[in-house]
């Protein structure tokens, strides 16, 4: 679901717009799923403030690596960062320390990250770029994982943490549209309604899925399983997409992934 609504944002004409709709079907959904659910403890309300902050930062550096950079370049980057960040952020944040064999997974996730870096017969400048971008998002990934993961144990009930953020997520985009778009959303919905719809859903669904693992487990592991989708991403970016897929980045993809299931195999 993650390497699907990547793929719809990387190619829509309208990135921003195509954010905007993602995260508004979030809230459009909240609006009729809040009075399901508990409203947050006051010290849960801290997370989520900062929570929806470090989305609307990490959309808006999705949207500009895409801008500059391949699917199946971009992708594997950003996510294939994003474990090895949990995993000092959980430790220092919530005392997740991985095992050895835990340390060799990352190990070997950050080699397959490092060579997607480097695509033979790309000129620098055009590099540099994209994987700056992709490593800040995968940052921002890292940080707002570690902090849902608190959120959503501090909330007590799971259900009650994903719906809030999955409301209130979606308002400073939907917000500033309104302010400063709003003569191209009509347009933009005529031409491509069906895939922002396709992405908001299935993003909304997949993270949904994720927030509810991080009530139940390790951080680390929840989000170095999640980036399995870097294959789904890469065959996307392939098949759909016609970006080149090499051998170095099969080769890098697969690595990867060897190495988020080996961390994720870990106690």
């Amino acid at each position: 679901m993650h390497a699907a609504w990547n793929a719809i944002v990387k190619t829509s004409g309208d990135r921003f717009l195509t954010a905007t709709c993602n995260l508004g079907t979030g809230t459009f959904l909240g609006v009729f799923l809040l009075p399901l659910v508990p409203v947050p403890s006051a010290e849960v309300w801290p997370y989520l403030i900062v929570s929806v902050a470090v989305h609307c930062a990490y959309y808006l550096f999705l949207i500009g690596a895409y801008r500059f950079g391949d699917l199946s370049h971009v992708y594997p980057v950003a996510r294939g960062s994003a474990p090895l960040l949990v995993t000092v952020l959980a430790a220092v944040a919530a005392g997740e320390v991985p095992s050895v064999t835990g340390v060799a997974a990352i190990t070997m996730m950050s080699l397959g990250v490092a060579s997607l870096s480097f695509d033979r017969g790309s000129a620098r400048e055009y590099r540099t770029g994209p994987v700056m971008l992709a490593l800040a998002t995968g940052f921002l990934i890292a940080v707002y994982t570690v902090i849902d993961g608190l959120g959503i144990r501090a909330a007590g009930s799971p259900w009650s943490y994903i719906v809030w953020l999955t409301f209130l997520e979606g308002i400073p985009f939907l917000a500033w549209t309104a302010l400063r778009r709003r003569r191209h959303v009509a347009p933009f919905l005529r031409r491509e309604w069906k895939q922002a719809l396709t992405a908001g859903l299935l993003s909304k669904l997949g993270y949904g899925l994720v927030l509810y693992a991080l009530a139940q487990g390790a951080m680390a592991h929840v989000s170095a399983l999640r980036e399995t989708s870097v294959l789904f991403a890469a065959l996307i970016g392939a098949a759909m997409l016609k970006e080149p897929f090499g051998i170095k980045r099969a080769a890098a993809a697969a690595v990867i992934a060897i190495g988020v299931v080996l961390l994720q195999a870990t106690p």
